[in-house]
């Protein structure tokens, strides 16, 4: 049985990339053995081993599930910018897999590899954690830190990735076969275990712990850091009862070698005095032994099929960076619970748990009753589709989102509102440098204005002429303001007449599903107001204007106000996700100060629970591609190339990453559009990927087990077994 056959999510297809299957073991294996569990036959080791794997990718998914928040709005990066990074990330934890395979099976062997790449693993996350301590150093610090912890992260995450399945298998005589596929499901279900749990805590150690009066970043990063670190410790404990097999060679190095000699021997000898041979690689020939040249020919039909593959994890990769971002934008509250934006990635292995025994036990053997022929590279092409479809939804929650958020100001356009804080109606006219009248209205005594007015400009900045009608006195004053900004025009009583003061509203753009407030302040002396943070916020007297506060989503019963005279305390209310607030503090009446409360920027109303349909679809798409996959790859290859597949595979995920960087710098697109773009370009992958899969002959198992297990005489005659005229495609 192969172990790889039911897997919960990508990692765990990929793990092992070694010389050889992960199961047999080799004939000079050390004849150490471990102590049993319980007088079973399941070694004492293994515990070790699974307690390891579920740290670690605890500590690594719990990390990543926070990162994109980080470089938005710790770091201050754009979107665009956010996402590129978090994908050459990912992208770099999937090409150090080949590394870690070559350093363990040609040089230091499976144990000692795992040991001293976590110390590298380890080291990564507490520069990681440093880089988030707003107490050191600048931006330009946080920065560098940041990227060389994640550099030392992706070797060790990477370089352990083959090594850990793999030495656990190990660890099993040949006897105890079903003992060791039992561990694998144990193991691989440890990989879901550690990934759940870290991405649903660790947002909540970011947004629901205060550092230094902002979200605990350090935390957020400390605490896998920590998984990690104990990780190693209990991995280390275990040494004593270990086998450890000696490096044996790399197979993926034999591969490489092979073709790159049969390619350079075909141009070396392109004249037509060498005979002619039946496939490029049979050029080989005069340097390495049939066998091997019978098992790349093998290789290289189903790494043909591998070249659309990449555009998948494109896709799917997304969840952790714009789709996080598209969360931030949404109102996480579902009345029994509030997420987190970067929080809702936990559907996706949620999802995963309950898919693939729902695929496996019911949609897979409905549909085999129905007469239809499922086959292996079919489920994978319904997976893209899934995919496409799922992005497809992403585009139309995108779309919403944009028509129920507020409206920037173009080119030679503002954004206007007026307050008025005085004690009867006014009337407020706005004249351009024409004297032509661009706004006209009333406006009663504290008012809550329903939204801003956009007045257009002639040029970049422009004085505008305000006529203020107060009972029977009117005031002309002039206000310069400038393109693309928001404005808020306070009038106030002053004597028996009344003046005003433009205020900027540039900061009013709230991050991170936050809510921001400012205060005016009405009263004669100065305001000190206490938010529950470490920081308090001052206004000035006589109509000071605060700055911006940004402060969590929730309710505030009881917010503390100080003056030199006395001290009281007021209710703001609800302060909702990414809204605005301003709060006037007043003494208009017998009760004592107040506290006026005015939304002008209003809050997410839409929910992320519509996230869920496009989570569904894509986890659902994974579960047929990925799971489908590599065990279609491994039915079409001989046994001594699964480590060559493992790794081809992984590089399929690396290069998916790097093409989301090249379409978040350069396409230029709208978020929406850029979802349609992924969907379309989906499809169009998966047309190609279904006409390559229609001309593909797939072998049977007995052919592949026959080509390990037979010695031809001729190279040339018996791949013709292997290859027919439906492959030239």
């Amino acid at each position: 049985m192969n172990p790889f056959q039911k897997n919960e999510s990508k990692d765990t297809l990929f793990l092992p990339v070694s010389t050889e299957e992960v199961p047999p073991q080799s004939s000079n294996f050390p004849k150490k053995l471990s102590p049993k569990i319980c007088g079973s036959n399941y070694p004492l080791s293994i515990v070790f081993i699974v307690v390891n794997e579920f740290c670690e990718r605890f500590s690594y998914y719990g990390m990543k599930a926070v990162l994109t928040v980080y470089f938005l709005y710790y770091l201050h990066w754009s979107e665009d910018t956010s996402t590129s990074v978090y994908h050459a990330f990912s992208s770099l934890c999937y090409f150090t897999p080949i590394l870690g395979a070559v350093i363990a099976d040609s040089w230091l062997g499976k144990f000692k590899t795992i040991i001293y790449l976590s110390l590298v693993y380890v080291l990564g996350h507490v520069i990681k954690s440093v880089s988030a301590l707003p107490i050191l150093g600048g931006q330009n610090l946080h920065i560098v830190l940041s990227m060389v912890g994640l550099s030392l992260i992706a070797l060790g995450t990477g370089g352990i990735k083959p090594c850990v399945a793999a030495f656990g298998g190990d660890q099993f005589e040949e006897k105890h076969a079903e003992e060791r596929t039992r561990y694998f499901s144990v193991f691989y279900l440890s990989i879901n275990a550690g990934s759940l749990i870290s991405t649903f805590v660790t947002p909540m150690l970011r947004g629901d712990v205060q550092c230094f009066g902002k979200d605990c970043y350090a935390l957020a990063f400390g605490v896998p850091g920590l998984l990690m670190l104990i990780a190693l410790v209990v991995f280390a404990m275990g040494s004593k009862l270990y086998r450890k097999s000696p490096p044996e060679g790399n197979i993926l190095n034999q591969v490489v070698k092979c073709i790159w000699f049969a390619i350079s021997s075909r141009f070396k000898n392109h004249s037509g005095d060498n005979p002619k041979r039946e496939h490029w690689l049979d050029w080989a020939a005069e340097k390495y032994p049939k066998q091997l040249i019978m098992d790349v020919k093998a290789l290289t039909r189903v790494l043909f099929l591998y070249i659309p593959l990449p555009m998948f994890w494109a896709l799917l990769d997304q969840q952790g960076s714009r789709w996080t971002l598209q969360a931030t934008r949404m109102n996480g509250n579902l009345g029994f619970f509030v997420l987190q934006p970067d929080q809702i990635q936990v559907l996706s292995p949620s999802l995963i748990v309950i898919f693939i025994p729902l695929f496996d036990l019911v949609i897979y053997r409905l549909v085999s009753k129905c007469g239809i022929n499922f086959t292996s590279l079919r489920k994978m092409a319904v997976g893209m589709i899934l995919a496409c479809l799922g992005f497809a939804v992403a585009a139309a929650v995108e779309i919403k989102i944009n028509e129920m958020a507020t409206c920037q100001p173009n080119s030679q356009e503002i954004f206007l509102q007026v307050l008025n804080l005085a004690d009867d109606e006014i009337k407020v006219t706005v004249q351009g440098d024409e004297n032509n009248t661009l706004l006209a209205e009333s406006i009663k005594s504290f008012q809550n204005m329903p939204h801003y007015s956009k007045l257009h400009l002639k040029t970049k900045s422009q004085n505008f002429h305000f006529q203020l009608k107060y009972h029977n006195v009117s005031v002309y004053t002039e206000h310069s303001v400038e393109e693309k900004m928001w404005y808020t025009l306070i009038i106030r009583e002053d004597g028996e007449s009344i003046s005003s003061m433009m205020v900027k509203d540039e900061e009013n753009k709230t991050t991170d599903r936050m809510t921001a407030m400012r205060f005016v302040n009405t009263l004669h002396e100065e305001v000190n107001v206490s938010l529950g943070t470490d920081a308090s916020l001052i206004v000035d007297e006589d109509y000071g204007v605060s700055a911006y506060r940004t402060v969590q989503r929730r309710e505030y019963p009881v917010v503390h106000f100080r003056t030199k005279n006395e001290d009281f305390s007021l209710n703001l209310g609800l302060l909702d996700f990414g809204a605005a607030y301003l709060f006037v503090i007043t003494n208009r009446t017998s009760q004592g100060p107040q506290a006026w409360k005015m939304e002008y920027i209003p809050a997410n109303k839409m929910s992320v629970a519509w996230q869920l349909p496009q989570y569904a679809l894509v986890t659902a798409g994974e579960v047929m591609f990925s799971v489908t996959g590599l065990e279609f790859s491994y039915s079409q290859a001989p046994s001594s190339m699964k480590s060559v597949l493992q790794a081809a595979w992984l590089l399929t995920i690396a290069f998916g990453n790097i093409i989301v960087i090249i379409v978040a710098q350069f396409s230029g697109l709208a978020q929406w559009a850029e979802f349609i773009f992924f969907s379309c370009l989906m499809l169009v992958v998966c047309l190609i990927f279904s006409i390559m899969g229609y001309y593909y002959v797939p072998l049977k198992p007995e052919d592949v087990q026959g080509s390990a297990n037979k010695q031809t005489p001729q190279i040339q005659g018996n791949m013709i077994n292997l290859e027919t005229k439906k492959t030239r495609l």
